[in-house]
Parts: structure tokens; C-alpha cells; sequence
């Protein structure tokens, strides 16, 4: 049963919101209702129960017993242990706290405060009705603001500050330019934001909020000329009763496997089956790491146990089951690191030709991870992978932990490649398909 179907968000055209208070009242006012019709009473009895514990405690009698002399002990000499070992057991530490993750916790509607105000005139400028809006979309959009805080920090300042109140000036524009490079939004992308704002201030006297509209309006269409060059739709999901197969690529240590699995808790969680192909068979815990995620989705991990097994024999057989099964997605996880990069893309290659062959009706995506905490160099591993990997897509992960979250225009610019999810914490159900708009207004929020 799904809950919140994200791959069918609605994403109307922007539009200025008439009354963005009266709609966030509205909004709360319903969520506040819906929130309590679903919760009767739980708090009232955790609270007893927690009273009985604390005077239950109260009545014991607590005797400290005397504490035994201890006897000096002789210095032991520790083991000598490797660099691979210590490296194993960090990954069996990860794997096994990651096993023992509690499920996380439905989004609860918090107070009518500064983000539940910020995500309401967000969903209200897009036309969304009060009627409408979820209390995970309001989640979400407080994730996002919060995630793009780094980002944000001296830019928005410092752009509203040359801003001012005067006209916009040539000086303000090369110090826009120079705040623009310094958050990662790249030459290209900011060159293309400049041009427009000096055309129009050439044509006229442009004061700050103007500019500031201008170029959020000059952003968003960045964002989304890959989509119209390539004639695709702004949300990527899935096709209902078919299989559709979406290859996640990147590089070890971008987040690749974590992707995955969070990829498979959405689609689950929005009505779709879900079978995962654990193809990155040359890194080490890799499979394991990926069984646990999907363990935690409730979906199926297609695996070969033995090391540095055949990845395109495990999407040979990750085809078979779906198939047999009438699976929708099926999420294939794909090597990040090989001996040379020659080998890696011919696997990814090899891989690509199995899919063709066996499911040449499969609706198939290519979809490359980023850490946007890499900034330039994750665009330069864009354009590697981008002729082997046949990429239709990107997957910007980690902006709660970057300062140069604009390097998803840099990304959109350069490579022509729209970007379809993006990741903001580090929890299961921290990644969302991207929205330009809300990133934008994210990117670009007044603290």
C-alpha cells in the first residue's frame, strides 16, 4: 500500500501566491486535524507508563556493596593490527549498526513556525492547493532549506548586501559573478545568469528584488534546459505494469550503494514492486552493505556470494526473477572501481548490452550518483562515465553536508544531463525526486 506517491507529484507551473499566510493557516489547521484523528491518545499513555516507572524506581532501596580491591595488572601487549584489518572491521561496525538502524519515524507536523511558513509559501507559489499538501512534502521542504544552509551561508547574505537598495550596477554584478564561482555553480551556468541580468539592466533601471527574481527565474530554467532538450518529463518515475531497469553508477564513495537503497524504499513506499541486482561485485561488504538496505525495505537482493563474481551475470539473473515475478523497477547496482578505468567502463558497457539483449522492451534509465560535497571534480567523473554508462540522468547526494550545492547548475550546464533525485540526510527516506523550483528558492532562502 503506498503512502505518499512521490514519483506522481504534482509540479505545476510557478505562480505568485496570492496569500501565502491564509494558506499556511489553512494547510496547518488540516495536517494538525489529520495528525490527531491518526493519533489518539499514545502520548497520554507513554507518559503513565513512564510515571509508574520513575516511582517503582523510587521504592527500591539501592545498597552499594563494597567495591573489591584490585590487583595491579601486568601492562598486555596489544596486537599489531593491519591496515585492511581495521578497514574490515570499520565495514562489519557500519554494517552492523546500519542492521540495527530503528525504522524511521513518520514525519510529525511541528509548530507554525518560520520552515512550516517557508515550505507553505514554497507548495502555495507552485499552485498547490491547502487541500492538497502532505505533511511529508512539508517535511521535506524544511530538509531541503536546512540541508542548503552551508550553501546559503555568506551567499544570500553577501548577494543581498551588493544587492542593497540601489539599482543594479556593474560592480554588483561582478561581485554576484564572483559569489556565483564561489558556491560551485560554474563558468558556463554563471556567465549564462550574468548575460541576463546585464541585458535587462541595460534595457532599463533593475532595483534588488527585481534582480533577485530575475536571477532565480534565470536558475530555474537552467535546471530544467535539459529536460526540454531532451523532451523528457520533469519527474522521472517508473512506467506501471512494466519493467522498468535504472542503473545506478558513480565512483566508490559517493554514495552509490546508499542511493539504491533509498531508491527502493521509495519506490515501495509509492505503490511500486522493487528487486534489486547487487552488480558492484568487486568492492568489499558492497553486497552485504546493499542487502541490509534493501532488508530494511522489505525488497529482494539478486546476489552472487562468491568474490569478484561476473556483474553482468548477476543482471542476467536479476532479469529472470524479475521477470518471473512481474517486477515494475528493477534497481541494478553497478561497480564503482575497477583496475583501470578502461575496465571499469567496458563492464558498465557489457552490462548495458545484457539489459538490450534480454529486455529490449524495458524502459531503462542511467543514472549517475554525485556527492556534491566534490563540486568540480564530480563533473569531471560525469563526463567519464558518460559514453560508456550511456547516462540519462544525475543523483546529487550529500548537500546537507556541503557548501557548494550550486554545483547542481554547474552539473545541469555542462553535461546537459537533468538532475532526477537528490539527497538531503542521511536517513532512509532523505532522498526525493528534484524539483528546480523548490531547490532554487532552497538555495537562494533569507535565513
Amino acid at each position: 500500500m503506498s503512502e505518499f506517491d512521490w514519483f506522481q507529484r504534482p509540479t505545476p507551473e510557478a505562480e505568485a501566491a496570492e496569500d501565502a499566510l491564509a494558506w499556511a493557516k489553512e494547510a496547518y489547521a488540516r495536517l494538525k486535524a489529520q495528525q490527531q484523528g491518526s493519533q489518539p491518545e499514545v502520548e497520554t499513555v507513554k507518559e503513565v507508563e513512564t510515571v509508574k516507572e520513575v516511582e517503582a524506581v523510587k521504592e527500591v532501596e539501592i545498597v552499594e556493596e563494597p567495591k573489591p580491591t584490585e590487583e595491579p595488572k601486568l601492562e598486555e601487549q596489544k596486537p599489531v593490527v593491519s591496515l585492511l584489518e581495521q578497514a574490515a572491521a570499520k565495514r562489519e561496525e557500519r554494517l552492523a549498526s546500519l542492521a540495527q538502524e530503528a525504522p524511521p519515524a513518520e514525519p510529525e507536523l511541528g509548530q507554525l513556525d518560520a520552515d512550516f511558513l517557508w515550505s507553505a509559501e514554497v507548495l502555495a507559489a507552485q499552485g498547490r492547493s491547502a487541500a492538497q499538501v502532505s505533511i511529508e512534502e512539508i517535511d521535506w521542504l524544511a530538509k531541503l532549506r536546512a540541508g542548503m544552509e552551508k550553501t546559503r551561508q555568506g551567499f544570500v547574505t553577501q548577494l543581498l548586501e551588493n544587492l542593497g537598495d540601489d539599482p543594479l550596477s556593474e560592480k554588483s554584478l561582478e561581485e554576484i559573478e564572483s559569489l556565483l564561482l564561489r558556491a560551485d555553480v560554474g563558468v558556463e551556468s554563471t556567465d549564462q545568469s550574468l548575460d541576463r541580468l546585464r541585458k535587462r539592466m541595460n534595457e532599463g533601471v533593475l532595483d534588488a528584488t527585481e534582480a533577485l527574481g530575475l536571477l532565480k527565474q534565470e536558475l530555474r530554467e537552467q535546471l530544467e534546459k535539459p529536460l526540454s532538450n531532451k523532451g523528457v518529463l520533469p519527474l522521472l518515475a517508473p512506467d506501471k505494469n512494466q519493467l522498468n531497469i535504472w542503473l545506478i553508477v558513480g565512483v566508490n564513495g559517493v554514495g552509490k550503494t546508499t542511493t539504491l537503497g533509498k531508491l527502493a524504499n521509495l519506490a515501495v513506499r509509492s505503490g511500486y514492486s522493487c528487486l534489486v541486482a547487487a552488480g558492484d561485485t568487486f568492492r568489499a561488504a558492497a553486497v552485504q552493505q546493499l542487502q541490509v538496505w534493501a532488508e530494511r525495505s522489505g525488497v529482494t537482493v539478486i546476489a552472487n556470494p562468491s568474490a569478484n563474481a561476473d556483474p553482468a551475470a548477476v543482471v542476467f539473473d536479476a532479469i529472470g526473477a524479475a521477470r518471473s515475478k512481474n517486477i515494475e523497477l528493477l534497481l541494478v547496482d553497478t561497480a564503482g572501481r575497477l583496475q583501470t578505468k578502461h575496465n571499469l567502463m567496458e563492464e558498465l558497457a557489457k552490462v548495458r548490452r545484457i539489459i538490450d539483449r534480454l529486455a529490449p522492451e524495458a524502459k531503462v534509465e542511467s543514472l549517475l550518483v554525485l556527492d556534491a560535497s566534490q563540486g568540480q571534480n564530480g563533473l569531471r567523473q560525469a563526463m567519464a562515465f558518460a559514453a560508456a554508462a550511456q547516462l540519462t540522468g544525475v543523483v546529487l547526494t550529500k548537500l546537507d553536508g556541503s557548501a557548494r550545492g550550486g554545483v547542481a547548475l554547474a552539473v545541469a550546464a555542462e553535461t546537459g544531463l537533468p538532475i532526477r533525485f537528490i539527497g538531503a540526510g542521511e536517513g532512509i527516506k532523505d532522498l526525493r525526486p528534484f524539483n528546480s523550483f523548490e531547490f532554487v528558492e532552497a538555495l537562494l532562502a533569507r535565513n
